[in-house]
């Protein structure tokens, strides 16, 4: 395909995989033994709790009824535990993302292309935007920033499950940061390693960049000769080529978009 970048008014990247270099598996599985770990270990039913957070990490994945992805999560999580329980869940859970959540990513190494990417697009006036999976709290996502050797600050707005109400692949979660950014699909480089969630963006005329170093292609076959892709070294030489943004979105919605 072409290699000449269109006129961009802001970036929007994945995090895990991506931003983030990690076996999102692997990370999955620690996650779900450390919340069990962290809830047992306050006499509580773990084995409930699990099953609850599961279910409701399933409703954020296929509501579609305008709740915001936290919303329909609590509502789940607390219709299967019960209201009878004196537990502050709410607290509880945010104890376990500030403490040892935050541990969960001492293996991790930062990618220094990552960092130079961001900066180099920062300073040539390009609006970042993390566009992660937005199934976890702001707390969460800032664990794994920080896991990533990257500054929550380079991002004028980051997807969590608070201020979103889709997920990915969905059009509508794409078309949510296209109205919270106030700008067309196709002045928009969405940079991911995974073929369907993060090209799915693509759909709503995005442009892409496909990071292959922990390249996830769900369903097979993908052609790479299709999309703009690369390392993410290749990345940030690419982004040194890019010319600076001359018309950047601005009034960026941070928060959920209409609330």
């Amino acid at each position: 395909m072409t290699d000449t970048p269109r006129a961009y008014r802001a970036i929007c990247f994945d995090l895990d995989g991506t931003l983030l270099p990690m076996d999102l598996d692997a990370f999955m599985r620690r996650y779900f033994e450390a919340v069990y770990d962290f809830v047992a270990a306050r006499g509580l039913d773990a084995g409930a709790f699990l099953d609850a957070l599961k279910a409701g990490t399933r409703v954020m994945l296929t509501h579609d009824d305008g709740r915001t992805n936290a919303e329909a999560y609590w509502e789940t999580f607390r219709q299967l535990m019960g209201e009878s329980t004196d537990v502050d869940w709410t607290a509880l859970m945010t104890a376990f993302y500030t403490g040892p959540f935050t541990e969960l990513g001492a293996a991790v190494t930062p990618d220094p292309d990552a960092a130079r990417a961001l900066a180099t697009l920062k300073e040539k006036g390009y609006p970042l935007v993390l566009t992660t999976m937005p199934m976890f709290p702001p707390e969460a996502v800032q664990a794994r920033l920080a896991w990533a050797g990257i500054d929550p600050a380079l991002f004028d707005r980051m997807t969590t499950y608070d201020n979103s109400t889709s997920v990915k692949p969905k059009g509508t979660y794409y078309a949510e940061n296209l109205e919270a950014l106030g700008v067309q699909g196709e002045e928009v480089l969405m940079v991911g390693n995974n073929t369907v969630e993060d090209l799915a963006f693509t759909e709503l005329g995005a442009d892409a960049y496909l990071v292959t170093d922990w390249l996830l292609d769900p369903t097979g076959g993908f052609d790479l000769e299709a999309v703009r892709h690369g390392s993410m070294a290749d990345f940030a030489q690419w982004a040194q080529e890019l010319p600076a943004c001359e018309r950047p979105a601005t009034a960026i919605e941070a928060g959920a978009v209409g609330r």
